[in-house]
């Protein structure tokens, strides 16, 4: 169905792609428990279903091919998690950023790899901006120390933001040519159109029922007011399958050789070498700690947008074959895909990869899905630095001696410098040996997580004494 401007009515079976001499914003209509096509969301866990995941990967071939015309995305907005906290269990809404992430793999990137004059490095990985704009940090939400000045996603109750957002793009006239992607709910992506509709007079007919999930709706302006504006809505016909992904090649496995990072273990137990177990140690705790997957595709591993490439979606929909009948947590955990870094000064990026990379897993599984949001990775933006005891202890507080995970298995997806101190901080607070970083000291291994290990996986268990195993 074709809308334009002024009140007009067509219809066009099969709307042609758009044009990038136009500033198009694309609306995709990511499934929640409020609007869903039937089954593409658990209903107990507001995640993905297969079925979901199923049509999220069929969709970013049809959005590529049949509305860009297999041209490049010009920027990717989705929800930030934590603005939509669903069910009584408060879940956060990942289900807009998963939706739109295969899509956000088939466009390129060109980033510096280093300081100026060397070249930029080219890769299919296009970054999606989450992250927060002020006034939409939610309560318990950690605020940065400042806020992102071109990586803030949509925010699910603050509606002025969003306008704020679009408002930029529009007014941005030649400067914003191209496809401009937003991945949020029906009720978000209703309000935004309305929104643009009436703020600039358009005149357009945009619909105000939910369609369903198959569903794109592209607003097109032409720059500097040249001209009306009209709306295509596009219908994909999409029919997933209700089961998980098939992997048309399975991903290759490698025998365990820990040569990235050594074999490690270390016991610590109450009473013994000066050892005290720390106040509201968990009791029967198991935690799985993964790094996220690939996201480097130069071989200085120095490329950055926040999201990983292809061999990353690989591995993020292999690891629920991987890991079956050998992990069963109870509950999946990453860091709030909202806070943002950036790299050299010029490249901000939201950090999304560690929670895309756990989130097929959690569909496969049906499984709880949390984001620690309560504190940030990096403290001191302007000098981001992984080894800093304050984040350490804050995230081997919130894992491990906060109570708050006894008789608990879970999986956790983190950024990998900040692995290897969380688990030294986690050692030293059970006391016994002070001198961690060395493997003849009874320590993981010394030095920063090798960028080219993505397969290590810690695992810290307590018994049922709070006696304290780490395995790598």
């Amino acid at each position: 169905v074709l809308l334009v401007g002024c009140n007009d009515y067509s219809r066009d079976t099969e709307p042609g792609v758009l044009s990038d001499t136009k500033i198009n914003l694309i609306f995709v209509v990511s499934p929640d428990l409020e609007h869903q096509t039937a089954g593409d969301i658990q209903p107990d866990t507001a995640n993905l279903t297969p079925q979901g995941l199923n049509r999220s990967l069929q969709m970013a071939t049809y959005l590529k091919a049949n509305v860009l015309g297999s041209k490049n995305v010009t920027s990717i907005y989705a929800l930030s998690p934590m603005t939509h906290l669903q069910t009584t269990n408060n879940f956060p809404d990942m289900t807009a950023i998963g939706f739109i992430q295969p899509f956000a793999l088939m466009n390129q990137t060109s980033l510096r790899v280093s300081l100026p004059p060397e070249p930029e490095y080219t890769a299919n990985s296009f970054p999606i901006k989450v992250s927060y704009t002020k006034g939409s940090v939610s309560n318990g939400v950690s605020e940065p120390a400042s806020f992102c000045p071109n990586c803030a996603g949509i925010d699910f109750n603050n509606p002025e933001n969003n306008d704020s957002l679009v408002k930029n793009i529009i007014d941005g006239n030649n400067n914003s040519l191209g496809f401009h992607v937003f991945s949020a709910p029906w009720e978000t992506v209703s309000a935004m159109m309305t929104s643009i509709n009436d703020q600039y007079g358009y005149n357009l007919k945009v619909p105000t029922k939910y369609n369903g999930s198959n569903y794109i709706y592209a607003l097109s302006v032409p720059a500097n007011g040249d001209g009306a504006a009209s709306l295509t809505i596009y219908n994909s016909h999409l029919k997933p399958s209700a089961t998980y992904p098939a992997l048309s090649d399975k991903v290759k496995k490698t025998d365990c050789t820990h040569t990235f990072q050594p074999y490690f273990k270390s016991t610590r137990i109450g009473g013994v070498d000066n050892v005290t177990v720390p106040s509201n140690a968990s009791v029967n705790e198991t935690v799985y700690i993964v790094r996220h997957a690939e996201a480097h595709p130069d071989p200085s591993f120095k490329f950055e947008d926040g999201n990983f490439v292809a061999a990353g979606q690989w591995r993020a929909l292999a690891l629920y074959h991987v890991f079956k009948d050998k992990i069963n947590p109870d509950m999946v955990y990453s860091i709030d895909p909202a806070q943002w870094f950036y790299t050299y000064g010029e490249n901000n990026f939201s950090y999304v990869r560690p929670s895309l990379t756990v989130l097929p897993f959690a569909i496969g599984n049906n499984l709880p899905y949390y984001l620690v949001s309560s504190f940030q990775l990096n403290e001191n933006m302007a000098n981001p630095d992984p080894t800093d005891v304050n984040v350490a202890t804050n995230t081997s507080n919130f894992f491990f001696t906060d109570g708050h995970f006894s008789n608990k298995t879970i999986l956790v997806a983190w950024e990998s410098g900040h692995i290897r101190p969380l688990i030294n901080q986690l050692l030293t607070s059970y006391g016994g040996d002070a001198n961690l970083p060395t493997l003849d000291q009874d320590g993981p291994p010394k030095g920063g997580w090798p960028s080219e290990d993505y397969d290590t996986i810690w695992r810290p268990d307590y018994h049922h004494d709070s006696a304290l195993q780490n395995y790598s």
